[in-house]
């Protein structure tokens, strides 16, 4: 599965949705006669350019391919979270946010510039296949797609469950390329998983928001309240965010009626939304804490940010991606579809994510961990990302080492030591006053 948000979301479930296309079309058109003076005058430069290419290049061309390269072109002069998506990609997107799709069952980045698997999913083709975390795509069916893009490679790999594809993967440590056929099948990616752990402590990860999350999170949250629910952990570690109306629904299962969750500012009156909780609390006063990361990337710095703001839960992990801006997605005449930054979003108390994230209030982190050279991946690192009044201010003074190699964090698997939810649990077990009772004892 490939998500939303990071490298133009970098399993790009990175962008948090906030508004439609009505959104976007009901903006002003301006003064028309101003814009001839401006922006029609290199309209009239590019047809220019546009038709002595037809008429004179060496070969045939296709025009739809030139106009819609030249729009890739002009939206990468943007933030990396703008982008063309052409009919294809833009089908897959929607299908996307359902959480279920026809695929190989791997969530990928681009890293290096180079397609790589961030982890294949347990029992999905590409798992029982042995696609491993790292492997880096290089072909699929004998194609080079070093100059796709994120969203053309996941078109390619996806496709009708039961069709075979082949992929050829560079793996470090092996000599050679090594070439896999895996048949798709349909990927069902549940958004929630949770447990209940010993002395009445609950566990929820959310990986990502999806369109039925909120739902699932409530669902898990009164299996829970029957065991006696005493305390909650919500993981939102490596969660790249995904649907605004998602991260505004978990929020509000846990507060009161009437908080201020969120609000976004644009340039336009019609970017400026505010998203308070209502009365559909089910978990409001249950003991909570929050783990996050340098994983955890926009909606889920919007739930983190707005229960540290208003002191409903702890914040404990490192320092957040830092993905604080909002992308309206427009669907096109010709059922292609713009994923626009049209916003950024705020934490209750006024503090803007974009470019520094949200720093934990118990920091437990894995940094120290990382081989020479290596750094976890934020933000900040994407090239033409919009910066934070702190970076204006510093100029190029914190210009990471062009030598150093930037990586997602990996959170532990089951059975492996997880030294933050050993932190959360200690956290949790002191705000419900068990290690008090135990000292006293």
């Amino acid at each position: 599965m490939l998500r939303k948000g990071v490298l133009s979301g970098w399993v790009l479930w990175l962008a948090a949705v906030a508004a439609l296309a009505a959104g976007l079309a009901a903006s002003p058109l301006g003064n028309i006669s101003a814009r001839e003076n401006s922006t029609y005058k290199e309209l009239r430069t590019f047809t220019e350019v546009l038709s002595l290419v037809e008429e004179n290049y060496v070969r045939g061309v296709d025009k739809t391919k030139l106009i819609r390269g030249a729009i890739k072109g002009m939206l990468r002069t943007l933030d990396p979270h703008t982008s063309f998506l052409n009919p294809d990609v833009y089908r897959e997107m929607q299908v996307e946010t359902s959480g279920r799709f026809g695929g190989l069952g791997i969530e990928i980045t681009i890293r290096d510039r180079v397609l790589t698997v961030v982890t294949p999913i347990e029992d999905t083709p590409a798992f029982r296949v042995g696609i491993k975390a790292g492997d880096q795509i290089i072909q699929v069916e004998g194609k080079n797609i070093k100059e796709l893009s994120l969203q053309e490679a996941v078109h390619l790999l996806r496709g009708k469950p039961g069709t075979k594809v082949r992929i050829t993967v560079r793996r470090k440590g092996e000599k050679k390329l090594l070439d896999f056929t895996i048949t798709r099948e349909v990927i069902r990616i549940k958004s929630v998983r949770g447990r209940m752990l010993p002395e009445g402590l609950g566990y929820i990860r959310v990986r990502s928001f999806q369109s039925s999350t909120t739902n699932e999170v409530r669902k898990m949250l009164g299996r829970f309240q029957k065991d006696s629910l005493r305390g909650l952990i919500l993981d939102l570690r490596n969660n790249p965010g995904g649907l605004l109306s998602q991260a505004v629904g978990v929020s509000d299962i846990f507060l009161g009626p009437g908080k201020l969750i969120v609000y976004t500012r644009g340039r336009m009156e019609n970017q400026k939304h505010r998203f308070t909780s209502t009365d559909r609390t089910r978990g409001e006063g249950l003991p909570l804490v929050i783990l996050v990361n340098a994983g955890s990337a926009s909606a889920s710095e919007i739930v983190a940010g707005a229960f540290q703001d208003l002191g409903r839960a702890e914040i404990i992990g490192e320092k957040t991606f830092g993905k604080g801006s909002v992308q309206t997605i427009v669907p096109l005449s010709d059922g292609s579809g713009l994923r626009l930054t049209t916003a950024l979003y705020y934490t209750p108390k006024g503090r803007l994510i974009q470019g520094k994230g949200i720093d934990p209030d118990i920091v437990v982190g894995v940094s120290a961990a990382l081989p020479p050279g290596v750094r976890l991946l934020r933000e900040r690192d994407l090239p033409r990302h919009i910066p934070s009044a702190e970076e204006k201010a510093k100029g190029d003074a914190k210009k990471k080492d062009p030598k150093s190699r930037a990586v997602l964090p990996r959170v532990p698997k089951k059975g492996e030591k997880d030294f933050q939810l050993e932190r959360a649990i200690q956290r949790l077990k002191t705000l419900l006053g068990d290690e008090k009772k135990k000292v006293g004892a």
